[in-house]
């Protein structure tokens, strides 16, 4: 995976909530290793919590708003890539370019950019209070993407995700909720789990393998994604960084986590797909290309 050193980064898309306006990458503090809701197995609770809204307790709009002056100044010089924030904003551009032309020519819909939330330790959102135990998240409350940034040292410690394509795919998989959210999926599938509660968590893991679905979808056609000014923001993704975007879906699925916190294995309770199913769907939609063809909702899983 190559970035393009000329590809301008747009600051406008990130709320950075770290502090002062953040350190010079993010790494804050390492994330609980062990179970309930703020280790691993926390991360995919509370993140489902979220997702359908209300889990952190539904809120009225915060009205916080971080201070991007630092984030700017280090994105617009000359070793801005050298800072893992500046990459991930530089992630979050490619996907939001990517949408804006995908979403009306597959769903005939109008993608509406939301910001990521850059935070450290804790965050309040209008789904509530959070910390960095749950993992990145989206909140359908506000539109917006969450992530401690320290989050990847998880993915990479714990987790055993250590490739650089992994946080790419993170944040492709929380932008997939944005995208379920403007569709109107998230509302009929929280609608959906209250007149069924016994089916809340397989429709809750068919919305994830969806978000999968989309973020394979996403890095199918990264490379052909620009900044305002038409340079290319990839110069190549490889046959390996894809390889690593799958290990990381197979490292949080949901037998892997409950095995690595020597939890027992119960499909029944699974919130986000096996890791089996996840690289599944990531591969649907990096195969075809095409986020129409990510429809887990219909048949089987």
């Amino acid at each position: 995976m190559e970035l393009n050193e000329n590809a301008r980064i747009d600051t406008s898309q990130i709320d950075d909530r770290r502090g002062s306006g953040g350190g010079g990458g993010g790494m804050g503090i390492p994330l609980p290793t062990g179970g309930g809701r703020g280790g691993i197995v926390g991360i995919v609770i509370a993140v489902l919590v979220a997702l359908v809204g209300g889990g952190f307790g539904l809120n009225a709009m915060t009205g916080e708003e971080g201070d991007n002056t630092a984030l700017e100044q280090r994105c617009e010089a000359p070793d801005a890539l050298e800072h893992l924030d500046c990459r991930n904003n530089l992630y979050v551009n490619s996907i939001q370019a990517y949408w804006r032309t995908a979403l009306p020519e597959a769903f005939g819909e109008q993608y509406r950019p939301t910001r990521t939330v850059f935070f450290d330790q804790a965050v309040n959102t209008a789904c509530g209070s959070a910390d960095s135990g749950v993992g990145p998240f989206y909140c359908p409350a506000d539109s917006l993407v969450y992530i401690d940034l320290s989050f990847y040292e998880v993915l990479a410690g714990q987790l055993g995700a250590t490739g650089e394509f992994a946080q790419p795919y993170v944040l492709a998989h929380e932008y997939g909720h944005h995208v379920q959210n403007l569709l109107g999926t998230n509302e009929q599938v929280r609608r959906a789990q209250q007149r069924d509660p016994g089916a809340a968590n397989e429709l809750s893991v068919r919305l994830e393998l969806q978000a999968d679905c989309f973020a394979g979808a996403w890095a199918k056609n990264a490379t052909g994604t620009a900044d305002e000014q038409g340079q290319k923001i990839f110069t190549s993704i490889t046959e390996r960084d894809i390889a690593e975007a799958i290990d990381t879906a197979e490292a949080i699925g949901d037998d892997a986590i409950s095995e690595r916190a020597n939890r027992p294995v119960n499909p029944d309770e699974f919130t986000h797909g096996s890791s089996a199913d996840r690289k599944r769907w990531f591969n649907r939609g990096y195969e075809s290309g095409d986020p129409a063809s990510c429809d887990t909702f219909s048949g089987a899983v």
